[in-house]
């Protein structure tokens, strides 16, 4: 069965996309956490972080780099925050490996 972001990728649920490229998606957040919250989720399927292969390098240096320039995009220069989620002790919700880009206030620490 496919992921809610499987769906939101083959556009059957309709979503704020910021930006998209080959190997993946940039949405906003429908409960966001700070003014500026995005998902940058890969486009090839990866559960959770800690089960990511040597393989899929590429994929997840691509999200990073996705990030900055989105950040970048956004004038988010003051900073910003990416939050990987795995399992449910960090409340993941969707099994789909996505980064939290969080930004436009002051963030504080320790997160959570």
């Amino acid at each position: 069965m496919p992921t809610l972001f499987e769906r939101i990728i083959a556009r059957e649920i309709p979503a704020n996309i910021e930006h998209e490229d080959d190997h993946c998606i940039v949405i906003h957040d429908v409960a966001p956490a700070a003014p500026v919250h995005l998902l940058i989720i890969p486009k090839t399927v990866i559960p959770r972080v800690g089960e990511a292969t040597s393989d899929q390098q590429a994929v997840l240096g691509h999200l990073l780099l996705t990030a900055g320039t989105v950040a970048r995009k956004l004038g988010l220069a003051r900073g910003f925050r990416l939050v990987i989620n795995h399992g449910p002790d960090a409340c993941e919700t969707v099994p789909h490996l996505h980064i939290h880009l969080l930004g436009r206030r002051q963030l504080t620490w320790p997160p959570g």
